[in-house]
């Protein structure tokens, strides 16, 4: 069984201070290639859910109808969309 791919995307910025990071809405990421260059933080929160996708489990969508989670520094609070694709 071949593994899906999995893309975090910054889409938004909901905090009072920008990302420690240096992350800008728009970034991307590839969690399988480009993990590392994800803050930790947000990563620590990213896994659970990859993990559930990569094993064909379901998220219930955000209300935009897509896939979100929040990074947890509360200064910063990213929102990042995950996308699955075969």
């Amino acid at each position: 069984m071949k593994k899906p791919t999995i893309t975090l995307t910054l889409v938004d910025q909901l905090g009072s201070q920008g990302c420690h990071r240096g992350h800008k809405i728009g970034d991307s990421f590839d969690f399988d290639t480009q993990r590392g260059d994800l803050c930790p933080m947000a990563m620590h929160v990213a896994f659970p859910y990859v993990d559930i996708l990569r094993y064909g489990g379901k998220l219930p969508p955000s209300s935009a109808g897509d896939f979100r989670f929040c990074c947890p520094d509360a200064d910063v609070i990213n929102v990042f969309q995950i996308t699955v694709s075969e």
